[in-house]
């Protein structure tokens, strides 16, 4: 779930990529195999132009970039030099997340089209009427895979991430199958229905779906390859309840500094004005580069470093030397540029690590700079505005799996997957758990895609084909807390006549927005989207977001009256959230519609290890893993490998994972076709 629940969408660019390179998965192998390398798969250096001579490890690799650093050197200005160091290093970093370069794979040698999504004529025929509040048009719930049993690549699980990928190959012409446990699309962002209340389970504040070209966010690239679009509602403002006052919070340049002169004072409007002169240069470097160009193997020099080579050093030089000289900081927690800066004001420092937390799951100690520095740029630049997906953000989900149909991708609800079958070293399929614990095998020609967590793929493998490195990485990664979840269906005429869509409560600030029971988000989606509830009526989603401690409800009976009874006890704090945000005329005993969510309920239906929200991976303090693993043949996508935790963090994984799957051509193809 950038949140699972609460996302902005920001585009990462090649200042991000620090988070996912690591070298363990050349050290696992190595383990094995003490003679293993990274080229010892790569079979496409013709296709690059990278001539045999760069040598038979990654050192030589290294030492080549080093050595035309220094003839750079020579012929530069001292500004641009130092845009260089910093983007080459940069590049080097995200080479280092495809190591192995996918061993085993056999990648196609035909360049088949790849159609533009401005050519509607070359595309196949099929309804997709994208405001419909009809079902989505899938298979349902199944114990056996129909059609036949293999696929070039099949993806385990349908999270917007595993949703990206099969949408993306689907569109690359591989033959993808997804294999989804629960009888809805989505993951952790699927809808729901009952009593004609249509829910949200996950995300529910966006921005940036209508955007496009190269600095558009990641979704809004994979939709854009799909030819898929998401009507939305777009608002500027949210409610805000903090100890210090209750305010409608707008965004745009000028409009927070009017809430800060009323609730905070002088000094905190003058610390934002610095923190905003001094970051928002930093944001052409942010979305320098296009997410949907990145790859996991060295053909990202094609598709990423050559290709936008020229607008990246124009970037650089647009934001002059102040900007650039603080590029690095990029990708370093956010508190250190605001230390940096001296910002000291208690105001400021919590609404930033707010603004974090709703963004990332993490304070402004924990999150990535570049993150904090786009986010900024979208909400606070003239004429920004949210977006709401009309017939809820189930609507995102239905226009991906509009996309893996519409070319040709497969996939099977209630089709779950019990293991992950390794043949002569090589992931090679999946076995189903059917009708009376019958297996079904299912063939991957190609890969396999785990969309699944880290811990749940793990519980996957056999654990004789894994390194011990690889094993302890995973079972020592922390993880984050889940969620407690409300929803609710009433009468509209019970409540305020002003209500937005939006609400949060923040209880104490001083024990920190990531304290349990702390920071409530509420969502009233029908506000802008009616057809969501019956008519006269509202849907209502509150959530404590990824704070909700699953020790407290480790090993209790769901049926059970201890259960029952701390259900009772750990949501009162979103009712009365609820109740506040609501204004008076609200009563909880009147609700049509009353359920309420726990961590158990994120293990069961999510199939969430623990009902975690993710790693708790902090920016400066650790790396999220790569795509590729241990396994040939085996990757991972989601939000348990790079970039991260969130929709925008996802979707980029989902698409990385594709692209690097494919050849270079096919990817080039597609970012022409898409035109970035």
């Amino acid at each position: 779930m950038s949140m699972v629940e609460t996302e902005l969408l920001f585009s990462g660019g090649l200042a991000d990529e620090k988070l996912g390179f690591d070298l363990i998965n050349v050290k696992a192998q190595k383990e094995n195999n003490p003679k293993v390398n990274c080229f010892d798969s790569f079979d496409r250096h013709r296709e690059l132009g990278s001539p045999k001579h760069l040598g038979r490890n990654w050192n030589d690799v290294a030492s080549l970039f080093s050595r035309n650093h220094e003839c750079l050197f020579f012929q530069l200005s001292h500004l641009t030099q130092h845009f260089l160091v910093a983007a080459l290093k940069l590049l080097l970093t995200i080479m280092e997340l495809g190591l192995p370069l996918f061993p085993g794979i056999k990648f196609p040698t035909s360049r088949n089209t790849v159609w533009a999504r401005s050519s509607p004529n070359n595309l196949p025929q099929f309804s997709s009427n994208a405001s419909s509040s009809t079902s989505i048009s899938v298979k349902p719930p199944t114990k056996t895979v129909r059609g036949k049993p293999e696929a070039d690549v099949v993806v385990i699980g349908s999270g917007i991430g595993g949703l990206c990928c099969a949408g993306l190959l689907a569109r690359y012409n591989q033959d993808v199958l997804v294999l989804e446990s629960h009888d809805l699309p989505g993951g952790a962002a699927h809808s729901f229905e009952t009593k004609g209340y249509k829910f949200d389970s996950g995300p529910s504040l966006f921005s940036g779906f209508q955007s496009r070209g190269p600095q558009a966010n990641p979704l809004a690239q994979v939709l854009d390859a799909l030819g898929e679009s998401i009507p939305c509602a777009k608002y500027d403002s949210w409610m805000v309840y903090i100890p210090e006052a209750e305010f409608l919070s707008r965004i745009g340049p000028t409009e927070f500094l009017k809430d800060l002169e009323k609730y905070a004072s002088q000094n905190a409007v003058q610390e934002w004005k610095k923190l905003l002169e001094a970051i928002l240069p930093l944001s052409a470097a942010a979305m320098a580069l296009p997410p949907l160009s990145i790859r996991g193997d060295l053909g990202v020099i094609s598709t990423a470093a050559a290709r936008y080579a020229p607008s990246l050093l124009k970037s650089f030089v647009e934001m002059g030397p102040r900007g650039a000289f603080g590029a690095p900081k990029l990708l370093r927690p956010f508190s250190e540029i605001m230390d940096s800066l001296e910002l000291r004001d208690p105001f400021i420092r919590n609404w930033v690590d707010l603004l974090a937390f709703l963004l990332a799951g993490v304070k402004s100690n924990g999150i990535l700079s570049a993150e904090m520095v786009y986010m900024f740029a979208e909400w606070y630049k003239p004429g920004c505005t949210l977006e709401y997906p009309l017939n809820g953000s189930g609507a995102i989900i239905d226009a991906l799996v509009r996309g893996i149909q519409k070319f040709g991708g497969r996939i099977s609800l209630g089709s779950h997957v019990e293991k992950i079958i390794v043949e002569n070293g090589k992931a090679t399929g999946v076995k189903l758990k059917g009708g009376q614990y019958m297996l079904q095998f299912i063939r991957a020609k190609m890969a396999v895609v785990s969309n699944a967590s880290m811990w749940d793929t793990l519980n996957l493998l056999p654990k004789d084909q894994l390194p011990k490195s690889y094993i302890d990485r995973v079972k020592t990664t922390r993880q984050c807390e889940s969620f407690m979840h409300l929803h609710l269906g009433f009468d509209a005429e019970d409540v305020r006549e002003d209500l937005g869509i939006h609400h949060i409560v923040v209880n104490e600030w001083e024990r920190g927005v990531d304290a349990d029971q702390n920071v409530v988000l509420i969502s009233v989606p029908s506000v802008l989207s009616p057809n969501l509830a019956p008519p006269g009526k509202h849907v209502l989603h509150a959530y404590t977001p990824g704070t909700e401690p699953f020790e407290l409800w480790a090993g209790l009976d769901r049926r059970s009256a201890e259960y029952k009874k701390l259900k009772a006890e750990r949501s009162e704090v979103m009712w009365k959230a609820v109740e506040r945000a609501l204004g008076s005329g609200f009563n909880r005993d009147k609700c049509e519609v009353k359920l309420v969510g726990t961590p158990l309920t994120h293990q069961r239906f999510l199939r969430r290890n623990r009902g975690t929200y993710g790693p708790a991976i902090q920016a400066g303090q650790g790396t999220f893993p790569g795509h590729s693993t241990p396994i040939p043949q085996l990757y991972c996508c989601g939000d348990s490998t790079f970039p991260g935790i969130g929709v925008p963090a996802v979707a980029a994984s989902g698409a990385i994972v594709a692209n690097s799957l494919v050849s270079v051509s096919q990817h080039s193809q597609l970012l022409d076709a898409i035109g970035i």
